[in-house]
């Protein structure tokens, strides 16, 4: 529960925790040291992946846990991933990975929306799976899904507790049976789908972009690339307070601008250059015309200034520097030689350009993710970027203008309809060619649509809602009339009418009957009841029927045509007069409605007034496994 609480208060974050999987943890005094080993471990591992990434708010982190209550002593973090969702499903790849790695941990992740992992797979879940089943169910173990089932299972039932389980007790089952509890095949597959490409698929989502900015900003993103993300934070969410820092720059002057090469993440990259901004006259910052070659980068360079200017303004010129005391401190030196011993150098000479470049990032690495989660104050963004600039000689800096790397092409912030189209065949699994498609137009049977509308119609729902059927051949559709009256004649019979001062009275006289007498007369008024409301039904039915036939709504349905058998005594002529004879003159245009082809009809039309749109009809029809193939009867040739 207060895991769930702590959750709430913030907003767009994964929380993610690894346990040890031992049976004596609790007694060991070397627990934390251990699990701190583990951190140094995990950390010199994927270093190589970590050290370069740009986190959208706040990085990939990991803290000793002491135990709290029925959670034990572990190690875990939380990270705020803002609005890339990337950054969510890059930590869950590295729990997968940590877990394959070590496999004496066992891991369990989730964020705001509770087990989001489930969510991604919910189309395969179990039917006893919900929010309410699922605490301390679901783990990330030797790089596998997990998921502990109920107590169900009769060759299971010493294993299995009755109720939800504790986190001990997940981890004893995990301890000593973790292969028997690996999640279905096409849930694991859900999962793998949605981070399969990582890690290189980090690279894929980087976006290098040419701005305009002033020399101390290169020289701080040269030295930490990662800061670009605080800084379009700053500037993305800016508030009247804010650009007052901005009126007259005193950290970034304009006038030391120079063109660099910037690295953002494409949700980044999207965040500003779709933001509208006119910088204050007294900042210096003018733009060219639009028309110029280098507006974009010159409005880039603009913003991003603003944002640093921005993060510098919120805190004081003394501060002190962390990152010497950072580096003197043991576990750094046990830290580098954890990055040696896993080839993070990639056989660079010590003290060449790469090497001390890698150096430095892995010393940024490791203050953001080893330091600060450690130290009760952390260093705000604005101080790290001045004690850079402190520390940077800027003459360095601005030289190399002209041979900046080509920049990334902006062709992915435009969808057209055919890529949105391609997208969700991709999301939905269905991606088809061609000539497929048009096959399926040739060989398409209307009569899937009434199919699968009356499986629908069979259903019964519940308070959770309507079961759909996801095709048509799902189940074969009967109607029992039978059963069907019989129902309707319960529901009715019970409370069609009021009981009466009579009724009272008949009542009073069942007490001084016996059982036998009782039960007759009980048994005889139901059945008289029955009659009577089956009887009134049909009067009902008759009445509505006479209203009806005065009226044109009749015309708006389409009728079954009739059939004239030559070998038939009787034709249609014959019988309209019987119809008007029995039952009056609009009687005879009473004709059965074909039922199938006015809902094939209906659906169809409101389907093409839809002109490609989401709409009932298509959210019907695809919700039961129906696709419709696309209207070419209004379209030019």
């Amino acid at each position: 529960m207060e895991r769930e609480l702590c959750l709430a208060t913030v907003e767009d974050a994964v929380r993610y925790q690894l346990f040890l999987l031992t049976h004596k943890q609790e007694a060991s005094e070397h627990h934390q040291e251990i699990l701190q080993s583990y951190i140094e471990k995990i950390l010199a591992q994927f270093a190589p992946i970590l050290v370069s990434y740009i986190w959208q708010n706040q990085p990939f982190n990991l803290k000793y846990k002491p135990a709290k209550g029925d959670i034990p002593a572990h190690i875990g973090g939380l990270t705020k991933f803002g609005d890339n969702i990337e950054d969510e499903w890059f930590i869950v790849y590295l729990i997968k990975e940590i877990t394959k790695e070590f496999p004496e941990l066992a891991a369990r992740v989730d964020d705001n929306d509770g087990e989001f992992l489930l969510i991604e797979a919910a189309d395969y879940l179990p039917k006893w799976l919900n929010p309410d089943s699922s605490i301390n169910r679901v783990f990330m173990h030797c790089g596998e899904l997990c998921i502990i089932p109920p107590l169900n299972v009769p060759e299971k039932e010493t294993l299995l507790p009755v109720t939800s389980p504790t986190v001990l007790q997940a981890l004893k089952l995990l301890s000593t049976h973790s292969g028997d509890f690996v999640a279905a095949k096409s849930i694991r597959a859900a999962i793998d789908k949605r981070i399969r490409g990582y890690p290189e698929k980090t690279q894929a989502c980087l976006h290098r972009a040419h701005c305009y900015l002033p020399i101390g900003i290169a020289a701080v993103l040269k030295q930490n690339p990662g800061l670009v993300s605080a800084a379009v934070q700053a500037f993305y969410l800016r508030d009247p307070i804010d650009l007052k820092a901005c009126r007259i720059f005193k950290t970034f002057l304009p006038e030391t601008r120079t063109m660099i090469s910037v690295t953002f993440t494409k949700c980044l990259y999207a965040q500003l250059v779709q933001q509208s901004f006119v910088p204050d006259k007294r900042s210096g910052y003018s733009l060219p015309p639009p028309s110029h070659p280098d507006y974009k980068a010159y409005d880039l360079g603009m913003k991003l200034a603003h944002g640093f200017e921005i993060l510098c303004s919120k805190c004081s010129s003394t501060f002190p520097d962390s990152r010497k005391s950072a580096l003197n401190d043991p576990l750094w030196d046990n830290f580098l030689s954890s990055l040696k011993k896993n080839d993070y150098f990639k056989g660079e000479l010590e003290g060449s350009s790469q090497y001390l470049h890698k150096l430095l990032m892995a010393e940024n690495y490791f203050q953001q993710t080893v330091i600060n989660p450690q130290c009760s104050v952390v260093r705000s963004p604005g101080e790290e970027i001045l004690s850079i600039l402190k520390a940077t000689n800027l003459d360095d800096f601005g030289k190399d203008a002209c041979s900046l790397p080509p920049e990334d092409d902006e062709d992915w912030l435009e969808i057209t309809p055919d890529g949105l189209e391609k997208i969700l065949k991709e999301a939905k699994g269905t991606s088809e060619s061609a000539s497929t498609s048009k096959e399926e137009e040739q060989s398409y049977d209307l009569s899937e649509v009434t199919q699968s509308m009356k499986a629908f119609m069979s259903k019964v729902s519940t308070h959770e809602g309507a079961e759909i059927p996801w095709t048509s051949s799902e189940a074969h559709v009967t109607f029992d009339v039978d059963s069907f009256t019989n129902a309707l004649d319960r529901i009715l019979g019970s409370s069609s009418e009021e009981l009466d001062s009579d009724d009272l009275e008949e009542e009073e006289e069942f007490e001084f009957l016996d059982s036998d007498e009782a039960f007759e007369l009980k048994t005889d008024n139901q059945e008289e009841t029955q009659d009577e409301a089956v009887g009134s039904l049909k009067s009902y039915m008759d009445e509505m029927d006479n209203e009806l036939a005065s009226t044109n709504i009749g015309k708006s349905f389409t009728t079954q045509q009739r059939t004239v058998d030559s070998g038939n005594m009787y034709s249609s002529q014959d019988t309209d007069s019987n119809l008007k004879d029995d039952f009056g003159a609009e009687a005879a245009d009473l004709t059965p409605v074909d039922i199938d082809l006015n809902l094939v009809s209906n659906l169809l039309q409101s389907y093409n007034a839809q002109v490609g749109l989401a709409g009932p009809a298509s959210n019907i029809l695809q919700s039961m496994g129906v696709r419709l193939p696309e209207n070419t009867d209004h379209k030019p040739h």
